[in-house]
C-alpha cells in the first residue's frame, strides 16, 4: 500500500549516516512544507512538497500541522518487571541513599524476589501494558533487559517475556541477558558460584533458545568487578552475544577501559566519568549512553554529556525505565531534561534520541533517522512552533499521533 503524508511543517531528522560523532550531532537536518510517501511499512521517499509528481495512492494523510520525526530508539530499558518499589521511593526521600536501600534487601534483590514470584502470563500482562505506553509516546525501538530473575527459571522467564512482547507489537526489540545485576543474596559468601552458573547454566539454554541479542553487566562498587565483567563478557562472546555494559553510575572502577578493550557495543549511565574514561571511549567504537531521567530520580550527577560530544564522542540517550531508579519510559522527558540539565542542544538532544539510539542498539540501517529505505516510525506533533519546542515544553504532551511500521498505532 502506497501512503502519501502530505504538507508536512517539517520533516525533521534527514540523515543517511550510521551514527553521529561529535560535532555532527548539532546538524538536524530537515525539509519544511514537505511529503513523506511510505509503501509497504518502508519510507519510499520524501521531500519538498513542490517536487512531489503526480501519481496515484491508496491513501493520503494531510500533516500541514504536525513536525514529522524519527519516533525514539530507547537503548536501555528493564521494562519487564513485577509490581514496583514505592517504598523505596519514600525511603529515599526519608534520608536512605540507593546503597543503603539494597544494603537493607531492597533494590535489585526486592524486584528479584517479586519477580520470582509472579507467574509468567502475569509479568507478561505488566509488561505489555507499559509497552504500549512508552509505544503512545513515541518509541519505535527498544531494548529490553533481564536482570530481575537472578535465578536460572527466573531469568529465562524473563526473556521469554520479552520475546512474546517482540512477536505481538509493532515496535522493534531487543533483548538483553542481564543475570549479572547483582549478587543473589544466598551466594553472596560464594559469588564464584553464582558466576559459574551465569556461564554454565543460563549462557547455553539462552543461546539455544535463542532469547537475546546482549550480554549486560552491572560493573560497579557493591556489584561486579572489573575482572567478572571481562569473564561475563567473554563468556557471552562464545554463545555470539555482544556487551552492552552498565558502568560510571557511582563509582569509576575501571569499567570503561574492559567495555572498550573488549569491544562492548555501549557503556551506559557514565554519571562519574575520569578525564582518561573520556580518553578511552575515544580509542574505541563503544557508544556512550547517558540515562538523564535516572539521575533526576535519584538526584545523583548527571552524565557530563557535552564533554563526551565536545571530545568527538557520539552520545545516546535512553530512559533506564525500571522499578527502583527511573520508573518512567518517557523519551520526551529524556530528551528534555538532556537539554536542560546537561546542556545539550535540542538537535544534539534529538539525534541522541533517535539515529545514535538506534546505533546503540545495531538498529542504523533500519531506524532512527528519515532515509528512503528505514522503517516507517515517526511522531507526529500537535501543532508547536519548532522542535525547539518540544525540550522547552517539557511538561506538556506534543505527540498527535504515532506511527509504527507504516500504521497509526
Amino acid at each position: 500500500m502506497k501512503h502519501l503524508i502530505t504538507n508536512i511543517k517539517e520533516l525533521i531528522g534527514i540523515n543517511s549516516n550510521p551514527i553521529l560523532i561529535g560535532s555532527e550531532m548539532k546538524e538536524l537536518h530537515t525539509i519544511k512544507n514537505a511529503y513523506l510517501l511510505i509503501e509497504d511499512g518502508l519510507i519510499a521517499d520524501f521531500g519538498e512538497m513542490t517536487a512531489l509528481s503526480e501519481t496515484d495512492y491508496d491513501k493520503v494523510t494531510d500533516a500541514s500541522t504536525s513536525h514529522v520525526l524519527p519516533a525514539w530508539c530507547d537503548s536501555h530499558t528493564h521494562i519487564v518487571y513485577a509490581g514496583n518499589r514505592e517504598q523505596e521511593f519514600v525511603d529515599r526521600i526519608n534520608g536512605l541513599t540507593y546503597e543503603e536501600i539494597a544494603n537493607r534487601g531492597g533494590g535489585i534483590l526486592n524486584s528479584a524476589k517479586k519477580l520470582q514470584e509472579t507467574d509468567e502470563e502475569e509479568l507478561y500482562r505488566q509488561s505489555a501494558v507499559r509497552l504500549e505506553e512508552v509505544m503512545q509516546m513515541g518509541t519505535g525501538a527498544i531494548e529490553i533487559k533481564s536482570g530481575y530473575g537472578l535465578t536460572t527459571e527466573a531469568e529465562l522467564k524473563m526473556l521469554r517475556v520479552i520475546k512474546r512482547l517482540k512477536e505481538n507489537y509493532p515496535v522493534t526489540i531487543k533483548a538483553t541477558f542481564l543475570g549479572a545485576h547483582a549478587i543473589p543474596a544466598e551466594y553472596g559468601k560464594k559469588r564464584d558460584k553464582y558466576i559459574d552458573l551465569l556461564i554454565e547454566e543460563m549462557l547455553p539454554q539462552i543461546a539455544d533458545q535463542k532469547l537475546a541479542d546482549y550480554i549486560d553487566v552491572f560493573c560497579e562498587t557493591g556489584y561486579f568487578t572489573v575482572d567478572e565483567t571481562i569473564k561475563l563478557m567473554q563468556a557471552g562472546k562464545e554463545y555470539g552475544l555482544k556487551s552492552k555494559l552498565h558502568v560510571n553510575q557511582f563509582t569509576a572502577i575501571g569499567g570503561i577501559r574492559a567495555a572498550v578493550e573488549h569491544g562492548a557495543l555501549s557503556v551506559d549511565h557514565l554519571e562519574v566519568l575520569l578525564p582518561e574514561d573520556i580518553e578511552m571511549l575515544t580509542k574505541g567504537a563503544t557508544i556512550p549512553v547517558a540515562l538523564p531521567s535516572c539521575s533526576y530520580f535519584l538526584s545523583i550527577p548527571y552524565t557530563p554529556a557535552r564533554e563526551l560530544i565536545d571530545a568527538q564522542l557520539p552520545l545516546a540517550l535512553a530512559t533506564d525505565y525500571n522499578p527502583g531508579s527511573t520508573p518512567s519510559g518517557n523519551m520526551n522527558f529524556v530528551v528534555a531534561t538532556a537539554c536542560i540539565k546537561m546542556k545539550l542542544t535540542p538537535e544534539e538532544a534529538i539525534n541522541a534520541a533517535t539515529i545514535n539510539g538506534a546505533a546503540a542498539m545495531e538498529l542504523s540501517q533500519t531506524h532512527g533517522s528519515i532515509a528512503k529505505g528505514k522503517v516507517a516510525n515517526f511522531i507526529f506533533t500537535k501543532d508547536i512552533p519548532s522542535y525547539g519546542y518540544l525540550p522547552y515544553s517539557f511538561g506538556s504532551n506534543h505527540i498527535a499521533q504515532v506511527m509504527l511500521q507504516g500504521e497509526f498505532i
